[in-house]
């Protein structure tokens, strides 16, 4: 009897469960596998497949897997009818969940429960005991927090990593469709698996703008503005060790690259093109379905950042700024190099258009900055080989020198 034969025949004998039964909403606590044993009536017998018992549910999983299913059919219930369930309602609802969950699992967390006095405190039990909730309520909380427009609540799901793949999809379009910019770079920050689709409305999101969208945008212009007089205040030696002078100075001159000059709908270009949700497949595919006009403004703001490392060539990643510094805008630039690649591959989508069409003037005028860029890269690479050359040469002299005085 072959080893599939002897498996379906085992699983034969083993009852099967609905699939309400078997689909328990949180990760299960499963015992070691020196607890598990075969069982009385199997000792004896020759199948080389045994049944093991030990695969119990602890009274702590059980406790959570009923308050996940009273809170999701009660929640379910209430979301039919949104006249008469408002936002306060929901939170209330929400908060009350959490308190609850805290009640069962705040002895074995080794966490302290915020002050319910604090502001966004429904925001901070998120960020407490937003992983103890199953798949489907936290899906569930997504849709209400769209439906019912609880933006504090969503922000904390997206940043704590509690969106599950199924459900980031519908997040983004739902998020594009309110105008939500601000929660949109957030998903692009936080959210690892947008697959080509998102990242393509993302994309085309951002370079044609629509009025409402910049009405959340208030915050990201914000952000890197207190970036900026933050980098200002490292580089100029306030509260900065010797060590790290270097560092801030480099990372002044990187954050000064990516902010002086461009428009708040251009900052959020950055996030995207330095996500590592794209990758060159993905930027290609979603290139090739942007219009022309899409075309020409991404050609412009690749443009602007192109010669933006022309002018300021020392300019280049600071991945320590962020943790040694709090120049957190310092991972979100992107770089030369993705700059490059990324008109590379606009060119090679739409080189026919490019050609024939007059008005895409300005990636003419980026032909003087690359030719530019690459004879000063020629020049470099000549000069790092000349150098390595000599360092070797000098190396070895220096070796034949202390042979010399030894012998």
């Amino acid at each position: 009897m072959s080893l599939l034969e002897v498996i379906t025949k085992a699983s034969f004998n083993i009852p099967t469960l609905s699939d309400q039964a078997s689909d328990y909403s949180i990760v299960l606590k499963t015992p070691s596998l020196e607890e598990l044993k075969p069982q009385a009536n199997d000792l004896q017998t020759q199948n080389p497949v045994k049944k093991v018992t030990g695969w119990d549910i602890s009274p702590l999983d059980h406790g959570l897997i009923e308050l996940g299913q009273k809170f999701f059919k009660k929640l379910k219930r209430n979301l039919k009818n949104t006249n008469s369930f408002g936002k306060v309602d929901f939170l209330e609802m929400f908060t009350s969940h959490l308190e609850n969950v805290w009640s069962k699992v705040g002895s074995t967390t080794g966490v302290s429960l915020p002050s319910k006095f604090e502001q966004g405190y429904s925001s901070k039990l998120v960020k407490v005991l937003g992983s103890m909730m199953g798949r489907d309520v936290k899906g569930l909380i997504l849709e209400s927090c769209i439906t019912l427009e609880v933006w504090d609540v969503l922000e904390s799901l997206i940043v704590n990593g509690l969106v599950e793949h199924a459900f980031t999809s519908n997040l983004v379009h739902k998020l594009i469709e309110k105008r939500k910019s601000d929660l949109v770079i957030l998903c692009v920050k936080h959210l690892l698996d947008l697959q080509t689709y998102e990242v393509m409305c993302i994309l085309k999101y951002f370079l044609m703008l629509p009025v409402g969208g910049y009405e959340s945008l208030v915050t990201v212009r914000e952000e890197w503005e207190k970036q900026a007089l933050l980098a200002i205040e490292k580089a100029s030696g306030q509260w900065v060790s010797g060590k790290e002078k270097g560092l801030a100075k480099e990372a002044a001159l990187l954050v000064m690259v990516g902010h002086d000059g461009f428009s708040v709908s251009e900052l959020c270009l950055h996030y995207l093109l330095a996500s590592s949700n794209l990758d060159e497949v993905i930027f290609s595919a979603c290139v090739s379905k942007l219009n022309g006009d899409e075309i020409k403004v991404l050609i412009q703001y690749l443009g602007k950042l192109l010669r933006k490392y022309e002018r300021f060539p020392q300019a280049g990643p600071c991945p320590k700024a962020s943790s040694a510094l709090g120049l957190t805008v310092c991972d979100w630039i992107p770089t030369l190099d993705t700059v490059v690649k990324c008109l590379g591959v606009v060119v090679d989508e739409h080189f026919s258009s490019l050609v024939l069409h007059s008005e895409f003037h300005e990636l003419r005028g980026l032909e003087e900055v690359v030719s530019s860029s690459a004879a000063e890269a020629k020049l470099c690479g000549a000069l790092a080989n000349l150098s390595e050359r000599l360092r070797i040469e000098r190396k070895a002299y220096h070796r034949d020198s202390l042979g010399n005085f030894s012998f």
